[in-house]
């Protein structure tokens, strides 16, 4: 046993078993605070590059209290802006009721409430009276706010801190290790959004590990038993599983089923994720998947059945104007299958698809967050579904992500019961919460994880 309650403080420290405390999930002054000590300081995934294509077009996005607008002011640049009249504060952009955020295209912003308008570079164009001000509306008093904002990875990324370290720099080194997939080809197959019952840690935690797939999946026991493991990764964090000697691509997504035929046993696996799941595989491997049985004579070695599947796969979508990344299998092995960006955001990478969630504060209550999930693939050129996000009632997402719904509510009235001393979580398959913490704690300056 170490020294009981030592605060830990850096990324080695988080091998041993710690303790985070439930402060996080579930005080309300903590929620409270999270807003000027985290969310306004940390880059924040805002959106799609693909949802604002044409010059004026923009998304919004909101955070607790500040709503930020993207918006595409010429082919090579995009800008964004606090969503706030400068004049007395109304909202320029209003969320429809029952959207998840704004989009349209706009050559100009006008507000609302007295008709101050403003062009896509933030400047304001048009004051009614503007003589009353006697010169005054001068230096950028009438203009919009600006947001710091850069693109990686085909995604739009915000930090409302002035002051805010640059983009690459941040996500270092979760985009060099992503890089090679080519996250910005794909495109979004589904997206979809919930206000759910839980904080927004709670949420991301419940996909950041694989030690609860075997009790709360147990149905996918049966395709494959990968022991999985989590690495603090700085700011960041990843996890993966160890695949057997030869199957390195194994460790990544398109994972060969287990069993005394893997023939049989990958397609039972892919039939089932693309029923149960709706993630992780595309038509072409389901499809090639189905025909392994007649096309590899009976015994064929797992090794071999893996290269096999993969190989035709990627073939066929080539030809159908489909072009997977090509990554070393050592690669994959170290690069895993999902990055947790923090603080809230997890990308699920492969090299053909991708499954990505994130999770946001509803408000400052510390029982509710915003919870969405989205699966992007590639697709021939110009063939991509448009598509936007879907409110969907907990009951209506996938089997697979309801049963990880139901362990999300209950965690989260656990975590109040007064014999609850704090989450114990695994220290090779779960240190991805525990790096989470010591990480909020260096923002927030309390609830960092202890040794025992």
């Amino acid at each position: 046993m170490g020294e009981f309650g030592k605060i830990v403080q850096a990324p080695e420290e988080l091998v041993v078993p710690v303790n985070v405390p439930a402060e996080a999930y579930v005080s309300p002054e903590y929620a409270r605070a999270e807003v000027d000590r985290l969310w306004r300081k940390v880059w924040l995934q805002a959106g799609r590059l693909e949802d604002i294509p044409e010059v004026g077009d923009f998304i919004t996005f909101d955070i607790v209290h500040d709503s930020v607008i993207v918006v595409r002011v010429s082919a090579d640049e995009i800008r964004a802006f606090h969503n706030v009249c400068p004049h007395r504060g109304r909202k320029l952009v209003d969320v429809p009721a029952g959207q998840r955020n704004a989009r349209g295209s706009r050559k100009t912003f006008i507000c609302g409430y007295h008709g101050w308008t403003f062009g896509l570079d933030g400047a304001n164009t048009y004051v009614e009276h503007e003589e009353d001000w006697q010169g005054h509306l001068c230096s950028g008093r009438a203009d919009l706010g600006t947001v710091k904002v850069d693109t990686w990875g085909g995604w739009i990324w915000i930090n409302l801190d002035p002051e805010a370290a640059p983009l690459a720099e941040y996500l270092d080194p979760a985009a060099t290790m992503l890089e090679p997939y080519g996250l910005q080809n794909m495109r979004p197959r589904w997206r979809k959004w919930v206000v759910f019952e839980c904080n927004w840690k709670v949420a991301m935690e419940a996909f950041c590990e694989t030690y609860h797939v075997s009790t709360t999946h147990p149905e996918f026991m049966e395709f494959g038993q990968f022991r999985g493991w989590a690495r603090n990764q700085g700011l960041h964090s990843n996890i993966g599983y160890d695949a057997p000697k030869g199957q390195e691509e194994d460790s990544g997504k398109l994972r060969l089923g287990a069993g005394e035929d893997p023939r049989l046993t990958t397609a039972e696996m892919q039939n089932f994720t693309w029923a149960n799941a709706n993630t992780n595989t595309t038509t072409t491997l389901v499809a090639v998947a189905n025909r392994l049985k007649d096309e590899l004579p009976e015994g064929t070695p797992p090794a071999e059945v893996s290269a096999y599947w993969i190989q035709t796969a990627r073939r066929e979508d080539a030809e159908r104007g489909v072009f997977w990344a090509q990554v070393d299998p050592q690669h994959t092995a170290r690069a895993g299958t999902a990055w947790q960006i923090f603080p809230n955001f997890q990308i699920g990478h492969a090299v053909n698809n991708m499954l990505c969630y994130q999770a946001r504060p509803y408000g400052t209550d510390p029982d509710k967050c915003i919870f969405e999930a989205a699966v992007y693939e590639l697709y021939p050129e110009g063939e991509a579904p448009e598509t936007e996000w879907e409110y969907t009632e907990p009951a209506d997402w996938p089997p697979v992500l309801q049963q990880d719904f139901a362990n999300m509510a209950a965690v989260q009235q656990g975590m109040k019961n007064v014999g609850f001393r704090g989450a114990q979580p695994n220290p090779y398959m779960e240190r991805s919460v525990a790096s989470l913490h010591m990480n909020l704690s260096r923002y927030m300056g309390t609830g960092a994880p202890k040794t025992y």
